[in-house]
């Protein structure tokens, strides 16, 4: 089964170069030059020629990429890899499946997650909490440390002063 490693995004430069989206914990390990890539929507195969960070970037260039031009035809594509046995998805989930959970405390409802936003370092659930004010938490263990897709449910540990209104 492929798994989405990458969503290619604005070209960068004239020659054909990416910044990219990436959608795996281990860029560097999986986006190696010469590794062949699957595409969807499906327009071939793309070999990888250079993958650089670039600031806080990853910019991806491919041999079937000569220039700006056919960059801009392709933007948004995503890049496949064949799933690995690293790949343990037992604690992961679709950012869309986490928006309607229900929050908890302590077994307290505390809130509803609303939104969810995809950041480089960790994403950030936003819950509508039940006094009405929003809270945006990080996604992390140590915060979150149980999620239930199937129970509609997620317990949280809170640092002191996190559900605070504003």
């Amino acid at each position: 089964m492929d798994t989405v490693i990458a969503r290619l995004g604005k070209p960068h430069g004239i020659k054909g170069e990416f910044t990219v989206e990436v959608r795996t914990d281990r860029p560097d390990e999986r986006l190696n030059p010469g590794a062949t890539f699957a595409t969807d929507p499906d327009i071939g195969p793309l070999t990888l020629k250079s993958a650089r960070w670039h600031r806080d970037r990853l910019l991806l260039a491919f041999d079937e990429v000569p220039d700006r031009n056919r960059a801009e035809e392709i933007r948004n594509t995503l890049i496949l890899a064949e799933a690995d046995e690293e790949d343990d998805d037992s604690d992961a989930w679709y950012l869309d499946d986490l928006i309607g959970l229900k929050v908890y405390e302590n077994d307290a409802l505390v809130g509803e997650i609303v939104d969810v936003t995809n950041g480089t370092a960790q994403d950030l659930l936003h819950m509508r909490h039940t006094a009405g004010h929003e809270v945006l938490i990080p996604f992390v263990t140590e915060i979150v440390p149980d999620v239930d897709i199937d129970a509609g449910r997620v317990n949280v540990t809170p640092p002191a002063g996190l559900f605070d209104a504003e």
